[in-house]
Parts: C-alpha cells; structure tokens; sequence
C-alpha cells in the first residue's frame, strides 16, 4: 500500500493527550511523503476532559474507529500507538484486523503475556502511590512523570513548562484516571497474534515498564521486534528518529 493513500493514527498512553507527541508527529510525517497523520484522544484526556473515560480498553479503540469515520477517513489505516494506546491497538487489531494495514506498538504490556511486576516495574510503585494518594504540587507530578517515562529527554525544563501548562488547561479527573487504570488493568489480549502486520518498539532502560514484556510478546505472537539499547519508557520522546527509521525500515 502507497503512503499516500494511508491515514496513520497515533495513540498516547495512561492519562495523556496527542500534544504530549511534541514535534514527533510533524517529524514522522517529514519522513512519510503524503501519508494523513491524525491525532486521537481518548475520552477523558486533553481537549475531551470533560468526557467520562471508558472503562474497557475494547471501548477505547471502539471510541477511536467512530472518531475516524466522523472524519470520513476510510480503513485500512495504520496504527502507532504506546503503551495504554498500544492496548486500545491491540484490540482493534484483534477484533477488526481487515480495518488495519499495519501496527506499531510500543512499550507496551499485556495480560496474559506477563506477571504484574513486569507491567509495572516494582521500583516505580512508591511514585505511582504518591501520585494517586498525595499528589504534589503539578510541576512537581510532570517532572515525577518525566523520571519515570524518559531517559534521554533534551531541555527538560521547557518540557516540563509545556507539561505543567497541560495539565493545568485540561486536568484529567481522579474519576477518568481510576476508569483508565481500570481498564488496563482489566484487558486481557489474545492468545493469538492479530491477522495484522505488527512491530514492537522496545526501550531497554524503561524504569516503568519491565522491556520483558515487549520482548515476551514478540516470541509469543512472532512478529519483529527493535529494542532501543537506552531509551525510556515514552521511547518518541526519547529518540523519535530511530522510531521513524525503524517504522521506514520495516515497511
């Protein structure tokens, strides 16, 4: 299939929105001549904040399919998606694999492919508490997150500004947050592998999610896998060049 006639969709993770991309989605389509780069939200996060978020992942990606064709964008798209998104991905690929092309999934962790301390690595559970239990002040919540999900961020005090601004404009509410962290928690992937072409994008120095997972999931399902030898968990914010060269390379 040309580019030119493929819509991308790129899905955030747990509690963000498509502006925490930052530049990645106009790099991506540099490197993509003529691909339709469409940016979606789950309901709760960002500009939908004042939405109810969907307790089911199988939800999340039904929200993503009639978004699209509210758009009047016709499958087969492909998908790039992260983590909670990647989990929406999967459930679209699984259910729906004639609407998919392809699909990049990235840092991503999946029952019944892995124990729970590998989705969510035990180092990070006392900040994971304090967020939920005793949150501080916002900046101080963003720069928590930044440690967690990056390992190579450049100027990471004008992030953090850009960070703390969103937050501020469109909160997410403990409500929405507990429906998200539910949702994960809850969704269980297929044995088999989607009839979908996959990637995995893997970060080997992800503090938050143990890179077994990926790698686990990419013997189980026998799709290719790139492991980044020193990115963090949000692996385009951390090298979005080596993201699009893989996506490049594996097309």
């Amino acid at each position: 299939m040309s580019d030119a006639l493929t819509t991308w969709v790129l899905l955030r993770g747990l509690m963000r929105d498509s502006r925490h991309w930052g530049d990645f989605p106009q790099a991506f389509a540099r490197e993509m001549p003529g691909a339709r780069i469409e940016l979606l939200d789950f309901p709760g996060n960002g500009a939908l904040n004042e939405q109810s978020s969907a307790s089911s992942v199988d939800a999340m990606a039904d929200y993503c399919r009639a978004e699209l064709q509210r758009r009047g964008l016709k499958p087969p798209y492909r998908l790039l998606a992260m983590s909670l998104g990647a989990m929406a991905a999967t459930s679209w690929a699984s259910r729906y694999p004639q609407e998919l092309d392809a699909c990049v999934l990235i840092n991503t962790s999946l029952r019944p492919f892995s124990p729970p301390h590998w989705r969510l690595r035990p180092a990070a559970w006392p900040a994971v508490l304090r967020l939920a239990l005793r949150p501080p002040a916002v900046r101080a919540i963003e720069r928590m997150i930044l440690r967690l999900t990056s390992r190579l961020a450049r100027d990471p005090e004008t992030l953090l500004d850009d960070w703390t601004q969103w937050r501020l404009s469109h909160p997410v509410s403990r409500a929405n947050a507990l429906r998200q962290l539910l949702a994960a928690a809850r969704y269980r992937a297929p044995i088999a592998a989607p009839a979908t072409r996959l990637l995995i994008l893997n970060s080997a120095r992800d503090a938050l999610v143990d890179s077994r997972c990926s790698q686990r999931l990419a013997r189980r399902w026998d799709c290719e896998i790139a492991v980044h030898p020193s990115a963090g968990h949000d692996l385009p914010l951390d090298d979005g060049a080596w993201v699009i060269e893989q996506i490049r390379r594996w097309l």
